[in-house]
């Protein structure tokens, strides 16, 4: 039920806080990130490192939700994110309301057992995570070939810290 509110209200949302006009120049940022985040549900599909409590539901599975994240919630995200960043230090203060709206929003959920956290990982490695995550994207929107290089040694620090074994890559 909560997946179908979730789907609903982020279709709401983004009827009135994005700019439709401007979804060709919000693309490849939505694009980097839907890529980088199925990376990391192939290369951890056996060794998560957090997934959502779907044991409620026969039917729901991690997959689906992951889906309507990837393709409907995080493109609306990105999309009234990077429409509103402001220059400056009020930039600075707008990314870090993103960065702990994000983190709060994933606090909730696990607290209302919507979502597991797998391997060492906890909240305080998803708040760093979005500590660098939200400035990626930002940087990514305006310089997107800085932003893949500066990704890539994030990815093998995150994979040092988090590796599945080989026996556990699919």
């Amino acid at each position: 039920m909560y997946l179908l509110l979730a789907g609903t209200f982020f279709i709401i949302i983004a009827i009135y806080f994005v700019d439709w006009a401007m979804w060709k120049e919000f693309y490849p940022t939505i694009q980097f990130y839907i890529i980088c985040n199925l990376l990391y549900n192939f290369i951890f599909y056996h060794h998560t490192l957090w997934s959502y409590d779907t044991s409620s539901k026969v039917w729901l599975k991690h997959t689906f939700i992951e889906i309507l994240f990837s393709f409907i919630i995080i493109p609306v995200i990105i999309m009234i994110y990077l429409r509103f960043v402001p220059s400056g230090r009020k930039g600075i203060v707008y990314i870090v309301l993103w960065i702990f709206c994000f983190w709060l929003t994933e606090v909730m959920f696990k607290k209302m057992g919507y979502f597991v956290y797998d391997n060492e990982w906890n909240e305080w490695w998803s708040l760093l995570f979005n500590m660098i995550m939200f400035p990626i994207l930002r940087l990514h929107s305006k310089k997107p070939l800085i932003a893949i290089i500066i990704s890539v040694p994030i990815i093998l620090i995150l994979l040092l810290f988090f590796h599945p074994s080989l026996n556990e890559i699919k």
